[in-house]
């Protein structure tokens, strides 16, 4: 029979209130973004400010505070497509293998003879010796610094291709490496954009990749997209720095030619370095992930030959001391010099997995642009643009929204008014999910929300004409309800389900206003359902517990 038991009705109404009250810092959107962005400056900053606090306490701490973040079509902003040169990491490369493969042959002098680096195209190093007989043993020692491919697809494969013809050694970069120096400096640029544009406060920016060497920057709330031009153009400041102290007092006064900065990693430990650095991002030349001799995840890195002479004076002279890797002012990682490092090449090892040390190898390079980017296409969406989106997608919403309620209770009348409430809570449940998920809505987002108030109803006009061929059956009202429920449930998730699968597959395979469309299609359907069978059935269920109708006219 048509009946709900109580534990499930305070559900269902919890649920509700839930969404409500998640749904409801939106009404007061300045107030409770100036709270949010005052509580991210001072845990940023860890000071605070009269203007921090203010905002702070303008919005209680145990209401919710999520939400919908705007999309750059609705906040305005500036969007940017930009190429990276790949290519330009390759002749750096060979630039700092060239002391190193130098030294080598020099070494074996007596039998390779004189060596010579002679012009060559950009990614290659080509080397002349004056003894063109012992070019196998050249190229021998050639491979000897030659080092695995750190990357899945180049497992087993050197980074090095060489070769030599007459008395013309030629090194480059192999496949496999070029393959993975092309991925890491792609994702080493994704890395330095994001630290660029995270230190200003931006909300919520878009940074992704698209395609091989290609990134997609677009920054809400940011002036002009020359403006994005200049912050992603600035250089981050990469140094390493003796070690004086450690302490979790953020007011520790540092001694002459001292500094006190926080960590990174390890939030309320603050680290008293020297302040003039031994080596400075300048000087380091590569770092990647890679292993230790115990088998665990690590760091390798590469100074070139001033930055090497400094640091392997060091590290000689304060084996068994600690040195800090600071960027941009933060200590991202303090290891302890367990031998001394006069090679330029060393390694940084300890409690970190995979992608730990994927990661500080990425802010150990990300000291400036790896390479080169051109910037393909730039667009700056001006606020009032953006505000003109936001009225005209509010006003599409109240109109659909509208039109609906008023079809639906002509048609219906008191269950038309019933489907009605439930679909104004199902707009507020859309925007309550979003909220706790930090979602971005758009202006296509908005069309997809228009798209759940029209479709949101089928549900219930589904159960209605159910329940309307019952009622002409001559069944009893409260029969034809409960019927007309039940035959209708099966055609209602068969319907909701293909629609999300279609939303689903536009997730996963699109990108940018396709994506905006099915993050809010997906959400609708799920709280359409929700508050079609559930809701709307509660409704039905307590009128009639209350009117005890004996007929019904639908």
């Amino acid at each position: 029979m048509l009946h709900i038991p109580t534990w499930k009705r305070v559900l269902i109404l919890g649920l509700i209130v839930l969404g409500f009250a998640f749904a409801m810092p939106n009404l007061f959107y300045n107030k409770v973004e100036g709270h949010n962005d005052a509580i991210a400056n001072i845990e940023r900053s860890g000071v605070e400010t009269p203007e921090d606090i203010a905002a702070r306490d303008a919005w209680p701490n145990w209401l919710p505070s999520g939400l919908v973040n705007l999309g750059l079509d609705l906040r305005g902003g500036a969007h940017l497509l930009g190429e990276v040169h790949v290519a330009d990491v390759y002749k750096v490369r060979m630039d700092a293998l060239w002391p190193e493969l130098r030294d080598a042959l020099v070494a074996q002098r007596d039998t390779v003879g004189s060596v010579r680096r002679v012009a060559a195209p950009d990614g290659q190093l080509i080397v002349e010796i004056s003894n063109p007989a012992q070019m196998a043993r050249a190229v021998e020692i050639a491979r000897g610094l030659a080092v695995p491919v750190t990357s899945i697809t180049g497992a087993g494969q050197s980074d090095l291709a060489i070769s030599g013809s007459g008395n013309r050694l030629t090194v480059q970069l192999s496949d496999a490496e070029r393959s993975a120096t092309d991925d890491r400096t792609v994702q080493q640029s994704l890395e330095i954009i994001r630290r660029r544009i995270d230190e200003v406060g931006t909300r919520e920016p878009t940074i992704m990749r698209q395609g091989a060497d290609r990134i997609l920057i677009q920054v809400p709330g940011i002036g002009s997209a020359e403006e994005l031009k200049q912050l992603i153009g600035t250089t981050a400041k990469l140094t390493f720095n003796p070690v004086v102290g450690r302490t979790t007092d953020a007011n520790a006064r540092p001694g002459q030619g001292q500094v006190v900065l926080p960590s990174m990693d390890e939030p309320g430990i603050f680290y008293t370095l020297e302040s003039n650095p031994v080596v400075t991002g300048e000087d380091l030349t590569d770092a990647r992930p890679a292993f230790d001799q115990n088998g665990q995840p690590a760091v390798d890195f590469r100074f070139g030959p001033a930055g090497a002479k400094r640091f392997g004076a060091y590290t000689s002279a304060n084996i068994g001391q600690p040195f800090a890797i600071v960027l941009d002012d933060q200590v991202i990682s303090a290891p302890v010099i367990r031998q001394a490092i006069t090679t330029g090449s060393g390694q940084i090892s300890g409690a970190m997995d995979v992608d730990g040390s994927t990661r500080l190898a990425v802010l150990l390079r990300a000291g400036a642009l790896p390479a080169e980017m051109t910037f393909l296409e730039e667009r700056t969406i001006g606020p009032e643009l953006g505000q003109d989106s936001i009225d005209a997608g509010r006003l599409s919403s109240v109109i659909a929204t509208a039109a609906v309620v008023a079809y639906m209770i002509v048609s219906y009348g008191l269950f038309g008014v019933f489907a009605s409430i439930a679909v104004v809570t199902n707009v507020i449940l859309i925007l309550s999910v979003m909220s706790m998920m930090g979602a971005t809505l758009t202006l296509p987002g908005i069309a997809g929300i228009v798209l759940t108030v029209g479709t949101a109803v089928d549900a219930n006009v589904i159960i209605y004409e159910r329940i309307r061929e019952e009622l002409r059956r001559g069944k009893r009202v409260v029969k034809a309800i409960d019927d007309g429920f039940k035959e209708a449930m099966s055609a209602i998730i068969d319907a909701n389900v293909t629609s999300f699968i279609a939303a689903m597959v536009m997730f996963f395979l699109g990108s940018g206003p396709v994506k905006g469309f099915a993050v809010t299609l997906t959400i609708g359907l799920v709280t359409s359902v929700f508050t079609a069978i559930f809701f709307t059935r509660l409704m039905i269920v307590m009128w009639l517990d209350w009117r005890k109708p004996k007929e019904l006219i639908l």
